[in-house]
């Protein structure tokens, strides 16, 4: 099931704090992305990754110039990191 993006915030390496629509809420570490194809642009401009934000239409998270992260990807790191799913969720 996949759930809206409903809070985001830039954390130091690379990594985003976001909460769900469902209340589950946690860190996912993006480093991976980090300086390869069209996120090469936060190594070049570490700024821009601060830039975060979440578009309240598509329930995704963006950064300027049309950069965004599928809203699974990080629910799926966030639940598999923190084991909250839910109800069960810390809000």
């Amino acid at each position: 099931m996949l759930y809206d993006v409903v809070a985001a915030e830039a954390r130091p390496g690379f990594k985003v704090w976001v909460r769900f629509e469902n209340g589950v809420e946690g860190e996912a570490d993006l480093s991976d992305l980090a300086g390869r194809g069209v996120f090469e642009r936060w190594t070049d401009n570490p700024a821009e990754f601060a830039e975060v934000s979440v578009d309240p239409e598509s329930g995704t998270v963006t950064w300027p110039g049309g950069l965004d992260v599928a809203p699974d990807r990080l629910y799926s790191e966030v639940v598999r990191t923190t084991g909250e799913v839910g109800a069960n969720a810390k809000r």
